[in-house]
């Protein structure tokens, strides 16, 4: 119940975002919208598409070089049809695509899940970092349209205060919640002793998968794929600018765009209404008229969406065919 009312949450915030990206239009604007979307060159969801699949490739090659120190070589196929599926995945149930993908990779390849679970905990943790390298970019090369794309994600956010609701009850749940645990512990000692040697095995392998980062042999070859992961991200951001009239822009406008788009994909759902409102925002500030740019952002997302859609239900269908043939 936590999970789906959390999951429920950030779609809310996702179709807020809709809703309030669509009500910045002011109504004598619907026409331009709705006349930049129906002229869009819908062909350059093609480009994209290849762009986008190469950067997944890239990024499944990654993922099989962090788990060579851990002395496991998954097939590339597998890898990558993996990747795919746990992009698919993440569109409907944030991060259940990380799991997903782990679990079908130990299935085909019989490789422990809860070492490569390790991995996706490194990967994620660089592309973190990359993600302030591009920030940095961005505000090297446009540091006023940062400045003032920040201050604007400033003022939407208010902060919660949280003097109102009181201490006292958390405490209350806190001591139930501790109560429980160990009668349940004391209930249940010999199979908890089990579970509780099961969970050390399982944090270990996941501490493993962490750590194989640090011993890479292909220190290079990390390090290009994920500057090749990023390089492509930037330059499908950048081609999707050229797909609807107006919008064309320079390579650092589309840093910008890249950057803050990013975070609209990691606060709601696949990026459901924060994509399209945060590229319209920053194309705004690089004086592009605010509807063609959420017209502009909407179809880019819409592509990226398709995109995963297609890919990820191919890949449902060809993984386990491929493996069947193998066995």
């Amino acid at each position: 119940m936590s999970k789906f009312l959390k999951i429920a949450f950030f779609f809310f915030i996702g179709i807020l975002l809709i809703w309030w990206s669509l009500h910045q239009i002011p109504p004598q604007e619907w026409d331009k919208f709705t006349i930049a979307l129906s002229k869009s060159k819908f062909w350059f969801i093609f480009p994209v598409g290849i762009i986008l699949g190469l950067s997944h490739l890239m990024r499944a090659l990654r993922w099989r070089l962090i788990m060579e120190p851990l002395g496991y070589k998954p097939s590339i196929a597998n890898t990558f049809l993996a990747v795919l599926i746990g992009y698919l995945a993440n569109l409907a149930v944030p991060r259940l695509g990380e799991v997903l993908k782990c679990t079908l990779l130990s299935k085909y390849e019989k490789v422990p899940a809860e070492k490569i679970v390790g991995t996706i905990v490194a990967e994620r943790a660089f592309d973190v970092l990359s993600l302030g390298v591009v920030f940095l970019l961005a505000l090297t090369l446009q540091f006023s349209v940062v400045e003032a794309g920040w201050n604007q994600f400033k003022s939407y956010t208010t902060p919660i205060d949280n003097s109102a609701q009181g201490i006292h009850p958390i405490y209350i749940i806190m001591g139930i919640v501790v109560a429980i645990l160990l009668i349940v512990f004391f209930l249940f000692k010999s199979k908890m002793q089990n579970a509780i040697a099961t969970f050390k095995k399982i944090v270990w392998g996941v501490w493993e998968g962490i750590t194989s980062a640090t011993k890479l042999k292909k220190h290079n070859l990390f390090f290009f794929y994920s500057f090749a992961i990023w390089f492509l991200y930037l330059l499908a951001t950048y081609v999707g600018l050229y797909a609807t009239a107006g919008t064309e822009s320079s390579f650092q406008t589309a840093i910008s765009c890249l950057a803050f788009a990013s975070i609209g994909m990691i606060i709601t759902p696949g990026g459901i209404g924060a994509y399209a409102y945060f590229m319209a925002k920053v194309l705004e500030l690089n004086g592009v008229d605010y509807t063609l740019g959420l017209a502009n952002g909407t179809l880019q997302w819409f592509c990226q969406f398709i995109i995963i859609l297609v890919l990820g239900g191919l890949s449902l269908i060809i993984l386990p065919i491929i493996n069947k043939q193998k066995k």
